[in-house]
């Protein structure tokens, strides 16, 4: 893999994995349309912790005070065997775990069933066309109010199956829990953080799955300078894909993602009906 190669990848990766228009559907794309390869699983894998560690770089502080939030719960559990919420950093990271499950779970029980979807192109196309869809609708609701703190259990299954769901290449995950977040009530800054602060325990579960399986290939002739270059593309456009959402979404222009992947899904489709 050549360095120019790795750094157009990390920006790729930077680009599609944050902005509502769906990474794995891309990628597939350019697999099978254009002829471009992912490369080595371990280089894959490297760019989607280039992609985290944006996330842990614009949301710092609250990753930060939630952890620290989470410990002090454990603690205070253990020792007076009560259930204290009673700050919005604690339920935020209570919010999060009870979100990760039903996700957890559609990935594990339904693993084959997704992976099938890999090899139909016509399933990627009609995923980014219903993201499509999602996009436009979520523009269409009337702006929730509710805050991280009003957060129920209820809200965080809900968002959790979202983020499952959008394990279908082609179906964005960010577009799909931002979406789940505000039909659920929440703000648009709220459904935003919640949806990439939900990522984390997702993205770094199945990044280490995957980094699991290279354990077992030969590394040597993978380049730490290539690596490293993958790592902060990626790494960089993901922290200006992220604040760039952020800002769109706070002018309610989400649909306009909905033009890109509608007209993407139906050229998908068409030249694949017409093979």
């Amino acid at each position: 893999m050549s360095l120019l190669k790795a750094i157009f990848l990390g920006i790729f990766q930077g680009i599609t994995e944050f902005l509502p228009i769906s990474s794995s559907g891309h990628l597939v794309l350019l697999q099978k349309l254009f002829g471009i390869d992912e490369g080595n699983l371990f280089f894959t894998v490297m760019l989607h912790f280039g992609t985290l560690i944006s996330i842990f770089i614009v949301y710092f502080k609250d990753i930060v005070n939630i952890i620290s939030e989470f410990i002090k719960f454990i603690v205070e559990l253990l020792k007076d065997k009560k259930i204290k919420i009673n700050n919005e950093y604690r339920k935020l990271g209570i919010m999060i775990i009870i979100g990760s499950i039903p996700t957890a779970l559609m990935g594990i029980l339904l693993e084959d069933i997704f992976e099938s979807f890999y090899n139909t192109t016509i399933i990627i196309g009609l995923a980014l066309i219903f993201t499509g869809i999602l996009l436009w609708a979520a523009e269409k609701i009337k702006s929730g109010k509710k805050s991280i703190r009003k957060m129920t259990v209820k809200d965080a299954i809900v968002i959790g199956t979202f983020q499952g769901m959008a394990i279908t290449p082609g179906l964005s995950r960010s577009g799909s829990t931002i979406v789940g977040g505000l039909f659920m009530g929440l703000n648009k800054k709220n459904a935003t953080r919640f949806s990439f602060l939900l990522a984390l325990p997702a993205t770094f579960g199945a990044s280490l799955l995957e980094l699991s399986k290279t354990l077992t290939t030969n590394l040597s002739d993978i380049s730490f300078l290539i690596v490293i270059a993958g790592i902060l593309s990626s790494c960089i456009t993901g922290i200006f894909s992220i604040k760039f959402l952020i800002k769109v979404l706070e002018k309610g222009k989400l649909y306009y993602f909905s033009y890109y992947v509608w007209f993407l899904g139906l050229i998908v489709i068409l030249l694949e009906l017409i093979k």
